[in-house]
């Protein structure tokens, strides 16, 4: 059965091609909609490093940040007059909160004066900031009293960050060079924390290393207060915190924003692109049915008399139906593993990098093969029963 049908399709090579190109160019849109969505879920499923429930964020508006600085007595007001509230369970100062669009990146150097270096996001954090963003750390220890009067910067990386700077070493006690102005600065490296990825369970992960800020020390401030909230706290705290912040400085205004609220539009935001691409997708894959159909429904009325003499010498409706069907699967098995061949060499060549590993590839190809037999299936249903309703006499009337 199978060598006939090899050889059928093979006598048709001519017409069989473009429909083997059509449902060739169908397995590539699927795929691509599938690894996409699926690195999406790879990436969802990766720890983000902190915990972001009873987590909010105020972001301090000082007027000229050129020439304002808050120092020291400044930091421990607020600090001071935020924890009195009942709701505070504790208050950090970062440069920036999680879950916005906003970052530092820096091109981190091993050694002083080095060209290429690993480009890296930076957050500038106080010695309070691991408690209240809940960071795992796996070595080392957070910023303390301990770095004072250090001859280098302190710094926390992440385990990505370690495993890409200093790979087969520990990353502990390494020194690491910043390029602040004309000057390096050294830093060095005091703990390791799991992961960070400041942008939520949907961004991809980054190298990432976490300075420490101390008032009046560093050439800048920070003007984020991280707070962490009693549990259940509701949205009618905001309210109660302004009054609490314009108590401490009345000239400055505040924009107060929970986490779960920043955590929500954020994932908006990064989910934006995937339903874009996947309602296109569709759209296109719609279209491809309807081609594939009418293919095989133009298929199979030219193969009328074909159909008939094979039922005139006693072929049954029962062995014209699955020939049909098997036709269809055997160009869709030949057009994806024409497809294979071509995409396989993505992550072979790690063109697109870590965004197309191998477990995305096999899912994305498993999925994309799934997604095109049910298509085959699907259109071959009724152009086959349609051939195997023919009676002889009806068929060969065509001759």
């Amino acid at each position: 059965m199978f060598r006939h049908l090899l050889k059928l399709s093979w006598k048709r090579k001519t017409r069989n091609l473009m429909l083997s190109l059509e449902i060739l160019i169908a397995f590539a849109i699927v795929f691509g909609v599938a690894a996409f969505g699926l690195r999406y879920w790879q990436v969802y499923n990766m720890p983000p490093g902190f915990e972001g429930r009873g987590l909010w964020a105020v972001r301090e508006h000082v007027g000229d940040e050129e020439k304002t600085r808050i120092g020291l007595e400044g930091y421990e007001a607020l600090r001071r007059g935020l924890m009195e509230m009942p709701e505070v369970r504790d208050v950090a100062f970062v440069t920036f909160e999680p879950y916005v669009n906003a970052s530092m990146f820096s091109n981190l150097r091993r050694k002083a004066g080095e060209g290429d270096g690993f480009n890296t996001e930076l957050l500038d954090a106080d010695d309070r900031a691991a408690a209240v963003l809940g960071l795992k750390l796996v070595e080392g220890r957070w910023f303390s009293e301990l770095d004072n009067g250090s001859a280098h910067r302190p710094a926390v990386i992440n385990r990505r960050m370690a495993e890409a700077m200093f790979p087969g070493e520990r990353a502990l006690g390494q020194v690491f060079f910043d390029r602040e102005g004309k000057q390096d600065v050294p830093h060095r490296v005091v703990g390791v924390v799991e992961a960070f990825r400041a942008k939520g369970e949907l961004a991809a992960p980054l190298n990432h290393a976490f300075t420490r800020f101390v008032a009046d020390q560093n050439r800048w401030d920070v003007r984020t207060i991280l707070l962490r909230v009693a549990p259940g706290t509701e949205r009618a705290f905001e309210k109660r915190l302004n009054e609490r912040l314009k108590l401490i400085r009345k000239d400055w205004s505040y924009q107060i924003t929970p986490s779960s609220a920043a955590r929500a539009s954020m994932l908006k935001q990064h989910m934006a692109p995937l339903v874009v691409v996947g309602i296109i997708a569709a759209f296109m894959l719609v279209m491809v049915a309807f081609g594939l159909f009418g293919a095989l429904w133009q298929n199979t009325t030219q193969r009328i008399p074909e159909i008939g003499l094979r039922r005139a010498i006693g072929a049954t409706a029962s062995e014209i139906y699955p020939q049909i069907v098997l036709e269809q699967f055997l160009l869709s098995s030949v057009a994806i593993v024409v497809g294979l061949a071509l995409l396989v060499q993505l992550p072979l060549t790690r063109v697109l990098g870590e965004h197309l590993d191998w477990a995305v590839f096999a899912q994305a190809a498993g999925l994309s093969m799934a997604v095109i037999y049910l298509l085959s299936l699907l259109c071959a249903l009724y152009p086959g029963w349609r051939a195997s309703r023919l009676s002889p006499t009806e068929a060969l009337h065509h001759e």
